[in-house]
């Protein structure tokens, strides 16, 4: 028994510093990309939105593709090492390229970001996901608890790049090249996978076909999960690509507003990290579809409460509560699509619906919401993002269907187990 436990751990310690190493660079990016376009980059709010929609834009020409390729690939890791040998270029590129870029043309600039960001991160992050959840299922162990190695990740960024960012800010994207190489290196020499038990992830080599992966347009459910996150999840990044300058207007200089936003961040992915550790239970209880309709009305009251805070204090409060968001939502998408849809088109479902449709909304909202920025101001903006979300989420309420508890492992089959013991107690 002992070299059982044994063995699982060592098939499980791997993933989350693989997932560390990838939501690095993520935070990282994600965090003070829009930081460095206006203090270095000098872009207004217009053009730092085009950045944004372009990658999210490209994003949708690689979602479609990743999605079946992983499906197909299964266990293999050659598309996740490719995409983490492109992200060891960040730091050159940003050091070298962006600037003289940006001299050509803002529009130049925006595409050639777009389709190197959104290949590493809008369109890769949902290669790096399903990989790690196939994982977990293969391994036995709980995708969420190798997730706690991304909210790490994320609360190291805040209290690192911060610094960085203000010591030198073009070093956060040679940190980020840093985390790539190691990130590559886990890929090759210690992510396990116990392939005795492969079966369980679904095996695809041989069964998947396009007649099949088609079958998923046909499926009314796909559709409004798709819609739920078109609404919900895309206003979620929207809504945070510029928050960091939102959140400066609250403070006398710009150094102090850093400062306080890096502490803030760091808090945030600290309740990240502690609440991934119990969520699988709770999600487990309360079922993945009731999990996403939490999220997505729990988004709104953020949008709604940083829109309507009088001051800083009250925004970080509202800031805070995304800590119990992405466990929300990350184990929840992952056990309702598994519990949902045929499990040999997870990674297709999980590209299309969490990422490719979610991809168009972030493409259409960020130029959108910063022209809204710079004409109406952010709290009128965020105000009509709340009540979007809100519509959307309750619209999800309503029409996204239940999912098999069992198949999505939240609860245990009760017929197998039953007849598991009356074949021991044979024995």
């Amino acid at each position: 028994m002992s070299s059982e436990i044994k063995n699982e751990n060592k098939h499980f310690w791997g993933f989350p510093f693989t997932h560390f190493a990838y939501f690095f660079i993520w935070a990282t990016v994600n965090g003070y990309l829009t930081l460095w376009m206006e203090q270095v980059g000098h872009l207004n709010g217009a053009e730092s939105g085009l950045v944004f929609s372009m990658m999210a834009g490209i994003s949708l020409i690689f979602q479609p593709f990743f999605g079946v390729i992983s499906d197909k690939l299964l266990f293999r890791k050659d598309l996740i090492i490719t995409i983490g040998v492109v992200g060891i270029f960040i730091g050159p590129y940003f050091q070298w390229a962006f600037l003289p870029l940006m001299k050509i043309n803002s529009f130049l600039v925006a595409i050639v970001t777009g389709i190197f960001l959104s290949f590493v991160l809008n369109g890769g992050v949902s290669v790096i996901e399903q990989y790690v959840q196939r994982a977990s299922l293969a391994n036995g162990f709980e995708y969420s608890h190798s997730r706690l190695g991304g909210s790490l990740a994320g609360i190291v960024a805040s209290l690192i790049a911060g610094r960085l960012f203000l010591w030198k800010p073009d070093s956060i994207f040679w940190l980020c090249s840093i985390s790539a190489t190691i990130f590559v290196g886990l890929l090759l020499f210690s992510d396990k996978i116990n392939m005795d038990n492969a079966s369980a992830a679904g095996d695809t080599s041989n069964s998947l076909n396009m007649e099949i992966v088609g079958s998923v347009f046909k499926n009314k459910n796909f559709w409004v999960l798709s819609i739920f996150y078109m609404g919900a999840s895309a206003i979620f990044d929207v809504f945070d690509q510029q928050f960091i300058i939102f959140f400066k207007t609250f403070f006398t200089t710009a150094a102090q507003g850093t400062l306080v936003y890096s502490y803030m961040s760091s808090a945030q992915t600290l309740i990240e990290f502690f609440l991934m550790i119990p969520m699988p239970w709770i999600i487990n209880k309360i079922g993945a579809r009731t999990g996403l309709i939490a999220y997505g009305f729990l988004t709104c009251i953020r949008i709604l409460g940083s829109a309507l805070s009088p001051t800083w204090g009250w925004v970080v409060f509202f800031r805070l509560l995304a800590g119990l968001e992405m466990p929300l939502l990350l184990t929840s998408i992952m056990k309702y699509i598994a519990g949902a849809f045929d499990i040999r088109l997870y990674a297709t479902v999980y590209s299309l619906a969490s990422n490719f449709a979610k991809q168009i909304s972030v493409f259409i909202f960020s130029t959108l919401a910063g022209h809204m920025y710079d004409g109406f101001g952010y709290q009128h903006t965020y105000v009509m993002m709340g009540i979007f979300v809100f519509i959307i989420t309750l619209f999800a309420a309503i029409t996204l269907k239940k999912e098999n508890r069992v198949q999505a492992g939240e609860i245990e089959d009760e017929t197998a187990s039953s007849s598991n013991s009356a074949t021991d107690s044979t024995r």
